[in-house]
């Protein structure tokens, strides 16, 4: 049976942001994870873990100015300082709340700026975050995020991500798998996963189309959950999907699995 993470950025937005860690805990989930704590004071988001007994699995790196579209900017010449102080920002928030793991968005390519030299940027950031995150005890990760999304993101596919950690060279640097963009990048789901099994540190899922929870779409998730205790995945995935009504009313299709 999998492990399954609340993404509070995605879920429970009836509620404050600070009241969704109770409503994850009132909905089962034991675990959690967001896009960035960065805009809350980090004492008291490990007092609303420790007051419901939720633990945090997951969250990003400073991705840049969210608000204004940018979405990472670990492949941009212009700012590595940035990117490096954000390091040290991340690795203080994921430290204070016992957080194991931390995604490296990559970011678009820069207008001006050929692959080439926005490759050699990510490479030599990433090599220096894993650095620093393994000095922390904590795991770095990266995600092909699909391009109708988000057009012009830099990594895009399972494949590349996987090339990526073969330039790093790193022992702590893992891909971050997440469904929905992957099927809509490449398909060939199972395959996929087994193929890589040892490299992906976090699942995250929705169905497409839509991005909504899943059965409301074309992926087989009670397949790929099967396929997923099969071949001896045990770590969280997280349910990063926009629910097609209330969170609470879709979560149908957790209680379906124990069925």
């Amino acid at each position: 049976m999998p492990k399954f993470a609340a993404n509070l950025t995605m879920l429970f937005n009836e509620v404050p942001f600070m009241e969704r860690f109770a409503a994850a805990k009132a909905a089962g989930f034991e675990a959690v994870e967001y896009l960035f704590p960065y805009a809350f004071d980090k004492n008291e988001l490990a007092q609303a873990l420790k007051a419901h007994g939720l633990k945090q699995v997951l969250h990003n790196l400073p991705a840049g100015d969210w608000d204004a579209g940018e979405r990472g900017i670990a492949c941009h010449p212009d700012r590595v300082d940035e990117f490096r102080a954000g390091v040290d920002r991340a690795i203080d928030y994921a430290t204070a709340l016992g957080c194991p793991q931390l995604n490296c968005l990559a970011g678009k390519l820069p207008e001006g700026v050929a692959r080439e030299q926005a490759q050699a940027t990510f490479v030599a950031n990433l090599k220096f975050a894993a650095d620093k995150l393994k000095a922390a005890g904590l795991k770095l990760l990266i995600e092909p995020i699909n391009s109708y999304d988000i057009p012009g993101f830099f990594l895009n596919t399972t494949a590349q991500a996987a090339a990526i950690l073969d330039a790093v060279g790193s022992d702590n640097l893992y891909i971050q798998y997440d469904l929905y963009h992957a099927q809509r990048m490449e398909g060939e789901l199972a395959a996929t996963v087994q193929k890589y099994l040892a490299r992906i540190a976090h699942i995250q899922l929705a169905d497409n189309p839509g991005r909504n929870e899943p059965g409301t779409g074309e992926i087989n998730y009670a397949f790929l959950f099967r396929h997923l205790d099969a071949i001896g995945y045990t770590g969280w995935i997280g349910c990063e999907y926009k629910p097609k009504t209330s969170t609470v009313e879709g979560l149908g299709w957790i209680k379906n699995l124990n069925k």
